[in-house]
């Protein structure tokens, strides 16, 4: 009898135990960025080279992966604890407010709309709104030479309608399913500018079959603020300014700028201050 009652109370005790270290265990896991090696999920673009692009062989490559590489391992995380997530501009928000990922670096620009639903570290690059045109093309020198050109852009993007609206009334705006049917466009004397933000034009123009081929207008027609993105009110967002301000203090920032802008010649803004956020 006696057997059985400390058989008992040690089973007792051995579920406490267990139970015990289950709750530790998932508290653990709820405190991602923390570091331990444990994994780290985050947002990219999958279709945007020079920023964010998965390649053919399942790699992932550009600026947008290298800041978030970098502020991961200052986080505590190797490159192997990542897990790259597909975050399409209109699902970001809801991505973070699930939980789907830890946070999201994927030109994302800073809005107060978008603050009110999430949180914003940064911003980390200073974009502008500009025109990509063929490289020996002289007669697009200013947004009101858009006139009677073919503008485009990829449908649904608010880019060219804000250039016919605000600077070129009589632009042609051409709209079409992706920003590489624009380049082919381009290339084939079928439009004669693209617009978007001039770091994701710059991506595409320093891809190697379109090196010297293009040309960035230089317009900056608008003020892009790029941050990463964390769920309202996580404390990743102090976490991620301080591995932000120390990859711009290291020079890490600006090897990454011209690892994957510098082909397409693209003259950048300095690296902006966390919390600078130009109108």
């Amino acid at each position: 009898m006696k057997v059985r009652k400390v058989t008992a109370a040690a089973s007792v005790l051995l579920a406490l135990s267990l139970t015990a270290t289950a709750c530790g265990g998932d508290d653990d896991k709820d405190d991602k960025g923390s570091g331990g090696g444990d994994k780290i999920t985050i947002g990219i673009k999958f279709d945007q080279p020079g920023l964010g692009q998965k390649t053919p062989d399942g790699k992932y490559e550009g600026f947008d992966v290298d800041v978030a590489t970098y502020v991961a391992k200052k986080l505590g995380h190797k490159a192997d604890d990542i897990e790259w997530k597909e975050a399409k501009s209109a699902d970001r928000e809801t991505m973070l407010q699930r939980g789907d990922v830890d946070f999201i670096a994927a030109t994302y620009s800073i809005t107060p709309e978008r603050e009110e639903k999430v949180d914003f570290a940064g911003p980390y690059l200073l974009a502008h709104q500009d025109v990509l045109v063929r490289a020996d093309d002289k007669s697009i020198k200013s947004p009101k030479d858009l006139n009677s050109k073919k503008l485009c852009s990829v449908t649904g993007s608010t880019s060219a309608q804000n250039v016919k609206e605000k600077l070129a009334p009589k632009a042609q705006l051409q709209n079409y399913g992706a920003y590489s049917q624009c380049l082919t466009g381009l290339q084939n004397d079928a439009i004669d500018a693209l617009t978007t933000d001039d770091s994701i034009l710059a991506g595409y123009a320093a891809q190697k079959n379109f090196q010297g081929k293009f040309k960035l207008g230089g317009f900056k027609m608008t003020n892009e603020n790029y941050g990463i993105g964390v769920k309202k009110g996580s404390d990743l967002k102090k976490k991620i300014n301080d591995a932000l301000t120390e990859m711009v203090k290291d020079g890490s920032w600006e090897k990454a700028v011209k690892d994957n802008f510098g082909p397409a010649s693209y003259k950048n803004e300095p690296a902006p201050k966390i919390g600078d956020i130009v109108k």
